[in-house]
């Protein structure tokens, strides 16, 4: 018989506390949220578009800008200090015209063109910077994309492509959001046979508070795949090769 003691093993394991933040629908209470805010207009998802006009641009910076004033005072932050004086009016046009506006502008104007040589290899833009802000914390978010794909009938001009990018950038995003809305966007207008997105960012959310990551090491990577890309791992393969070298 063996004198060995077998350690009495321990079932018991301690999980971690997690917090699932749900959407008004798995909430059950519909009216939890409102539909229209105090100015009459409907309410939309932060990564979202409603395309507005002129005069409603110029009337969303002058109501921000009175928030805010108000911010500033309960910050206790005096407007009497020159490098303050015009800070409630310069954060509402960065906002409104510069870091949000894929949320309040129409898509941009594209011209696609036929396939003629019936090109059926990977066509890769890369590069493409991107700024977007979190929609947690609204801190930066900076990095770099890159689409690509194999074409259907039609081509698209390599600017359009930037275009494409940026407008569902400037809103208030999550990257793993970000790259799906773009990875739809471009199979609904080409039909390619082959699709992918791939961004590399860095999150101020996570670098400037929390964890405090490493501003040179802390990138968020996220792919996506979709049609001959998500179906034949040779292409894939390939793929990955060339945004590398």
């Amino acid at each position: 018989m063996s004198n060995s003691i077998v350690p009495k093993q321990d079932n018991h394991i301690i999980k971690p506390e997690v917090e699932i933040q749900k959407s008004i629908e798995e909430n059950g209470d519909l009216e939890i949220y409102k539909k229209y805010n105090e100015f009459g207009y409907e309410l939309f998802d932060a990564n979202g578009n409603h395309p507005i006009s002129d005069d409603e641009r110029k009337m969303m910076i002058l109501q921000l800008e009175q928030k805010f004033k108000e911010v500033l005072d309960i910050l206790r932050i005096s407007r009497s200090d020159p490098n303050a004086t015009d800070t409630p009016r310069r954060i509402a046009k960065m906002l409104v015209n510069e870091l949000l506006v894929g949320r309040f502008s129409k898509p941009p104007a594209l011209t696609v063109f036929p396939n003629r040589k019936k090109v059926n290899n990977l066509v890769i833009s890369q590069g493409i910077e991107i700024m977007s802000i979190c929609s947690h914390h609204w801190l930066p978010i900076s990095g770099t994309c890159t689409v690509a794909y194999i074409p259907g009938d039609y081509v698209i001009g390599l600017s359009k492509i930037s275009r494409i990018v940026n407008w569902f950038a400037r809103r208030p995003q999550i990257q793993e959001e970000l790259g799906e809305q773009i990875a739809d966007y471009f199979e609904e207008l080409l039909k390619p046979q082959a699709l992918g997105v791939v961004i590399k960012a860095r999150h101020y959310c996570m670098i400037a508070r929390g964890v405090r990551g490493s501003e040179e090491q802390s990138i968020m990577t996220t792919s996506v795949m979709r049609g001959l890309l998500m179906e034949e791992q040779s292409l894939r393969n390939e793929f990955v090769n060339l945004i590398q070298l």
